[in-house]
């Protein structure tokens, strides 16, 4: 595998250092000079912080190089475990340089130093799409099916050049100014994913978020990334619509036995059938999962397309729609970075 485009500074002892240094001049000793930061020395100035955890925080920053505002992931060598550091960061960092879509994050630059690495992305200056369901209680499907219609070419796009996400959720969807979703974080991504022969490569990292993960990632059994991209796709369909998560994930027997049922939905806020539909299929067992060229002809999102009315009738019948609202999870109340090696 090529290693990461970075550019080092391993000669930089304390890469954001400010000590001052003093010259003279003809006998007389000058003000000192602060010395730059490795970002000011490639002409970025940071700003305000807009996303922390445990090793990682990601500022604003401006841009002399852009000419914009970007966002700079500052990654700490010292709290990062050692897997991330030379297994996934590395990965992550190969994967966005070759991607250029307009719903994805644009990765810029990567800088590394002895003590930081440095990942400088495309700003989305108006958050998340968790922020905006949060915001509204739920979006309304008018919205929805343009956010839904860019993810989904966004994970196209990917999936046919060999990438898979493998952490699709509400938080790793941004919004630019325009409102259009940049699908961000390929911390978990992984390139060379290509079928060969006709044949899937599968994958034995079980990755992500508990809320979104499919089955067969919760069984633990190896599974095909692109399928598992698609499960996720569906849950954030569901939280879009419906403001919330369709499964309860505070227990993993019950998250296990819910996600190999059939979906069910609460009677408010009210859903079209159409996309209620779709969403049965995404979160449907893996052998009549549908595939993303499938979902992109769907009805729901080519709302101009006529339907006959056995079929809505069919459908009618075959979604359930709860006589109770269901125990499902509360966009605005739950904690969504619950991570898969927290389970059982």
């Amino acid at each position: 595998m090529p290693g990461p485009d970075v550019r080092t500074n391993d000669n930089v002892l304390d890469d954001m250092s400010t000590e001052p240094t003093a010259t003279v001049h003809s006998g007389v000793e000058a003000k000192p000079e602060r010395k730059l930061t490795v970002l000011e020395s490639h002409g970025y100035v940071l700003g305000r912080t807009i996303g922390s955890g445990s090793y990682a925080t990601v500022k604003v920053a401006t841009s002399d190089r852009h000419n914009c505002q970007v966002a700079i992931k500052i990654i700490s060598k010292f709290q990062a475990p050692g897997d991330y550091l030379k297994k996934f960061l590395p990965r992550e960092i190969e994967v966005v340089k070759g991607l250029k879509h307009e719903n994805l994050i644009r990765f810029l630059q990567a800088i590394e130093t002895t003590h930081r690495v440095y990942i400088v992305m495309e700003y989305a200056e108006n958050g998340s799409l968790l922020d905006i369901i949060r915001k509204d209680q739920h979006i309304d499907e008018s919205r929805g099916r343009r956010w839904f219609r860019q993810l989904v070419e966004a994970v196209d796009y990917c999936h046919e050049r060999g990438v898979v996400h493998r952490d699709i959720k509400c938080e790793n969807l941004l919004m630019d100014h325009g409102l259009n979703i940049k699908l961000s974080d390929f911390g978990f991504a992984r390139g060379h994913m290509k079928p060969k022969n006709g044949v899937y490569a599968l994958s034995e990292t079980f990755c992500g978020s508990y809320a979104y993960a499919s089955p067969e990632i919760l069984k633990g059994v190896p599974y095909r990334p692109q399928d598992s991209d698609i499960w996720s796709m569906g849950v954030v369909l569901y939280a879009i619509v419906y403001g919330r998560l369709p499964f309860d994930d505070t227990n993993y027997t019950q998250l296990l036995k819910q996600v190999q049922n059939k979906v069910s939905f609460p009677r408010e806020p009210k859903v079209s059938m159409d996309c209620r539909k779709l969403i049965t299929k995404i979160l449907a067992p893996l052998k009549v999962r549908v595939k993303i060229p499938q979902i992109l002809a769907d009805l729901w999102l080519n709302p101009n397309q006529t339907v006959k009315d056995e079929e809505q009738e069919t459908a009618q019948e075959t979604i359930p729609v709860s006589k109770e609202e269901i125990k499902s999870v509360n966009i605005g109340t739950v904690t969504f970075d619950r991570k898969l090696e927290e389970v059982k």
